[in-house]
């Protein structure tokens, strides 16, 4: 069996129990290894969906993540989970200061396959549509926009506003895709748990991605 055709059967698969330094770097150069993913939690209500997400990504794996927990997240897992950011933050290969401007992924030559934000505060959805990249998770979506990279919003807020709506019409005419935490019943989905699941299951979609706890509609 082929280096190259054992390495993507074991993706598909979600094997992350390859050899060290398996991936050569042309592979890397080519997308055809490791994905980089940046994963930023904001400080919408629904942190635990971005650990869960998290989780998720390391399980799959072949998925190297960059994360930001913003501040106001941090104070969102503090109210609403008995986690505090660094329970988080082991479930992520790199961890930045949202503040910290210098950071690797604030440059566009930093090349990731895009963008995920869960949950996405309406704030930094407002700041991504304006371009006021005053932290390092906005200057991380400004990157993606200008190269043309995958971004995904998952906003938590109820009801929302015009201002919100207008908003978040702006980012989706930016091309960013738009995943609002809603209720799954088709599914049979009746713990929080398994609602988390079909929300990370649908944003796994749109990266191009199986997720084995997502279930499909059957007609």
């Amino acid at each position: 069996m082929s280096r190259k055709f054992f390495l993507l059967k074991n993706l598909r698969k979600g094997n992350s129990k390859f050899p060290e330094n398996y991936f050569p770097k042309k592979f890397l150069r080519k997308g055809c290894g490791v994905l980089k993913i940046i994963v930023g939690i904001s400080g919408a209500s629904g942190a635990i969906m971005g650990c869960e997400f998290l989780k998720a990504l390391r399980e799959h794996g072949g998925i190297e993540t960059h994360l930001i927990v913003t501040e106001g997240a941090a104070t969102t897992f503090k109210h609403e989970t008995n986690l505090n950011p660094d329970d988080v933050k082991k479930f992520a290969d790199e961890v930045y200061r949202n503040r910290d401007m210098s950071a690797k992924i604030a440059s566009g030559s930093f090349r990731t396959d895009g963008l995920v934000i869960i949950p996405c505060s309406m704030k930094t959805v407002a700041g991504i549509a304006s371009g006021f990249a005053e932290n390092l998770l906005l200057r991380a979506a400004d990157v993606c926009l200008k190269e043309n990279r995958k971004i995904i919003l998952v906003p938590r807020e109820m009801p929302l506003s015009p201002l919100h709506l207008r908003n978040l019409k702006t980012v989706a005419d930016f091309g960013c895709a738009i995943i609002p935490p809603v209720l799954t019943f088709y599914n049979h989905a009746d713990t929080v748990e398994k609602q988390i699941q079909h929300i990370i299951g649908k944003i796994f979609s749109q990266l191009g991605l199986e997720y084995k706890n997502f279930v499909a509609w059957q007609s």
